[in-house]
């Protein structure tokens, strides 16, 4: 497994990737759906699909973490054809940033003109419950603070300037979409908006930290999804985010409750086929 050793890519390298997919598939797809923890069922909802295992891509990462399956899935969801990643990159797996972002400049040179990540996240606005669907109007960088940015080093003029404007990272009209598709499913009452925070783990908060968070006016807290986004919307792709809330952050010293990964695939399986349909009702209706 490559890590932090290698800090960046070439262009080429990245045209290395997309020409093998090319050349692999005949799906042509112009949405690419990142599933986070728990969430790769939303590839099983594909029809004439083409799997890929992560290491049978040439310069490809792989998926380390439980819930995260590893492959690459191209197929079509209701007649639209997309490209699903049933597995995510992580800081805390010791990859660094150019390769937890490195499938988002190869779905670029795919011709990807939207991606929709998901994650699983805890809950930081007290009045989120779990099994929530938040949908993520803005974020905050907590890497990016300390210098993680993956736009960081030399600027590939080919995927996007060099001081891309973040202020409408979330799109707003798929937002729009995402709201009107859980309203006609029925899903409303669970939808939620709001900030998601990313720190790059694997810990979990401490009691400190959560509160701290809170006060930045985050929503929701994770450990992925923005260094994709940020990638994403340098190279000038339409972004979609959606959380699940899969647990609630502790914020009382007195409180006996402690985050894990099971509780987080727990609740990810009880509330996975409402986000598969809105979802699919997104795509469909783009």
């Amino acid at each position: 497994m490559s890590t932090s050793s290698e800090c960046s890519y070439s262009y080429e390298e990245y045209k290395e990737t997309a020409d093998w997919l090319l050349a692999n598939t005949d799906i042509r797809p112009k949405v690419a759906i990142i599933c986070g923890s728990g969430l790769g069922g939303l590839a099983d909802l594909l029809d004439n699909k083409n799997v890929f295992p992560y290491d049978t891509i040439p310069r490809f990462p792989h998926s380390t973490v439980q819930g995260h399956k590893g492959q690459l899935v191209f197929g079509e969801l209701n007649g639209k054809q997309c490209v699903c990643m049933q597995g995510r990159f992580h800081f805390y797996e010791g990859y660094n940033v150019a390769m937890v972002t490195y499938p988002v400049r190869v779905f670029f040179l795919l011709g990807i003109e939207t991606v929709i990540v998901t994650n699983a996240a805890g809950g930081l606005n007290p009045k989120f419950k779990v099994g929530d669907i938040m949908l993520i109007r803005d974020h905050i960088n907590m890497p990016g603070f300390a210098g993680q940015n993956p736009l960081c080093g030399h600027n590939e003029e080919r995927f996007g300037v060099r001081f891309p404007c973040m202020s409408d990272a979330y799109d707003r009209d798929l937002a729009r979409l995402a709201r009107e598709s859980a309203q006609d499913l029925g899903c409303i009452s669970f939808l939620q908006e709001g900030v998601y925070c990313m720190l790059a783990g694997p810990s979990y908060e401490t009691i400190a930290e959560c509160r701290v968070l809170q006060l930045l006016g985050a929503d929701a807290v994770g450990m992925s999804t923005v260094p994709e986004v940020v990638v994403a919307r340098h190279c000038g792709m339409r972004v979609l985010g959606l959380s699940l809330i899969t647990n609630k952050v502790v914020t009382d010293y007195d409180s006996k409750e402690r985050a894990n990964h099971e509780e987080v695939l727990a609740t990810t399986r009880m509330r996975t086929e409402d986000l598969q349909k809105i979802v699919s009702n997104l795509v469909t209706n783009m």
